[in-house]
């Protein structure tokens, strides 16, 4: 069974929370699954130090289970402290199966590589705590059908009003768009920009006009978008003396 386990210490844990969920995610899957008709809920392990796995919610019953993860009495997930975005690119895994083969007319078994291909996707991924209870975090996310243009997922805003911001940063970063926020635009690039910085197969523009001063490998990038200035009092040959 997968048991959520919480760092005690003030240093990673600002909200002083100190005590371990008292029940496992496959139980808290289950009553959540149990009280949200038809939701279906995936365990999602996290195979590293933290060991800290989470809950994959479907995108259409995803702000149902987030209202009954926030209301439960013993859970009380009151605050969602944390919401970011993860870009998955198209993937191709190379395993190696057993598979029989007639060899010089003798069945054998032998190893063979296959490759597998998984197309990419978004992800939002919320932590939620209980300030009544001093529990958590509960890690939950969303997932894209695929990385294209306008991908959205629901917002749960409506619930934790704390993600509105947060949502907005995804949105701006990585493409996002989350139905039913209440103001959702862009938070950290003006409204102009083009494309989403922090997707992985984002390239920097060579021509970056919000640079007022650009400088070394950006100012060479942008002299390709500009007609050489004249030299119109020779003030450009000056060195320091």
């Amino acid at each position: 069974m997968t048991q959520s386990r919480i760092c005690c210490c003030n240093t990673c844990n600002p909200f002083n929370v100190c005590n371990i969920f008292v029940e496992t995610l496959e139980q808290i899957k289950a009553r959540a699954e149990a009280a949200v008709a038809e939701a279906k809920i995936d365990i999602v392990i996290n195979p590293g130090p933290s060991q800290q796995s989470s809950l994959l919610i479907d995108n259409e019953h995803a702000p149902a289970v987030a209202r009954f993860l926030c209301d439960d009495p013993a859970l009380r997930l009151d605050f969602c402290s944390n919401a970011t975005g993860v870009d998955w690119l198209d993937r191709t895994v190379k395993k190696t199966v057993k598979v029989k083969k007639v060899i010089d007319g003798v069945e054998k078994e032998v190893d063979e590589t296959q490759e597998e291909f998984f197309p990419g996707y978004l992800e939002a991924v919320y932590h939620l705590y209980s300030m009544a209870h001093k529990h958590g975090p509960l890690v939950i996310r969303m997932r894209t059908a695929d990385r294209a243009d306008g991908a959205r997922l629901p917002s749960l805003t409506p619930v934790y009003r704390s993600a509105e911001f947060q949502e907005r940063e995804i949105f701006d970063l990585y493409g996002i768009r989350f139905d039913g926020h209440p103001d959702l635009r862009r938070i950290l690039m003006w409204d102009e920009f083009v494309d989403h910085p922090m997707r992985k197969d984002y390239r920097e523009p060579d021509d970056y006009e919000y640079e007022p001063t650009p400088h070394d490998d950006v100012l060479q990038r942008a002299k390709q978008h500009y007609t050489a200035r004249p030299q119109l009092d020779g003030a450009e040959n000056i060195t320091a003396q």
